[in-house]
């Protein structure tokens, strides 16, 4: 049997939690199946590099309006958005998505993972998923069906919230420039079973019970930041995702090559 002293043990608890984190994050990000793309086999960087967000300010904010009106509006008309998405485990990077996707609707786009030697890209089309290992050269795309729940339902998530009470309701702030609505809050992991069950089988299979939310929304219901906590086999593990450059719903092809 074999004993590792206080130090090591951490740092290897850490790179076990990596695996089950990005996983966990990938499935609520990208068009991936949980841990499908291999990125979670990373171990954690060696230095925190946090997702460059527009402060928010507390100030009196123009253009104020009701989230409940704005997020009726967002299930109403869907759109396009580039996103910067951050996970990180016990105060490391473990990886960084940035990509392009349709919101609102079916759910597809463009995306590149990075992290620790690894750099993966994925395409969600309608009807499958594509990805390559861009760190092997000659690496082709790998064509897999979709699943059949994979949607991105960020108005759920702020309903959700809203339905907790006014404890959620946190009010008009300014976020770069842009007149937002903050909403924050616990949800229980079985909340999001009926808008994500996607992200709930992954999150349940790993062991999380529940996980606080911010979430910033604008006067369109069209998430600007969006925040998640949990605790993970004993590692605090956070996800942020920022959102911008809105525009009409576009098309996305499967690649060639």
């Amino acid at each position: 049997m074999m004993t590792f002293s206080a130090r090591p043990a951490r740092r290897t608890t850490v790179s076990a939690v990596a695996v089950a984190v990005v996983a966990v994050g990938l499935s609520v990000l990208s068009g991936c199946k949980g841990g499908s793309s291999g990125a979670g086999a990373t171990a954690p960087a060696s230095s925190s590099a946090s997702s460059a967000a527009p402060a928010a300010s507390a100030a009196p904010v123009a253009g104020a309006f009701e989230p409940e009106q704005a997020l009726a509006e967002a299930e109403k008309t869907p759109y396009a958005a580039s996103l910067k998405a951050v996970t990180e485990a016990a105060g490391s990077e473990m990886s960084t998505m940035t990509g392009r996707f349709n919101l609102g609707t079916v759910f597809t786009g463009r995306s590149e993972i990075r992290s620790t030697g690894r750099w993966m890209e994925s395409v969600t089309t309608a009807d499958a998923n594509y990805v390559r290992n861009r760190t092997q050269e000659g690496s082709g795309w790998v064509k897999t069906p979709r699943s059949p729940d994979n949607e991105a339902n960020y108005a759920g998530y702020g309903k959700l919230l809203l339905a907790a009470g006014p404890s959620a309701k946190k009010g008009m702030e300014n976020r770069g420039g842009v007149p937002v609505y903050h909403l924050a809050g616990h949800l229980d992991l079985d909340q999001v079973a009926s808008i994500d069950p996607r992200t709930h089988r992954s999150m349940k299979a790993k062991g999380v019970t529940g996980f606080d939310i911010d979430q910033w929304i604008d006067s369109q219901g069209r998430t600007v930041r969006f925040e998640q906590r949990m605790e993970m086999r004993g590692v605090q593990a956070v996800n942020k995702i920022d959102f911008s450059e809105f525009g009409p719903v576009e098309t996305f092809a499967a690649p060639q090559g």
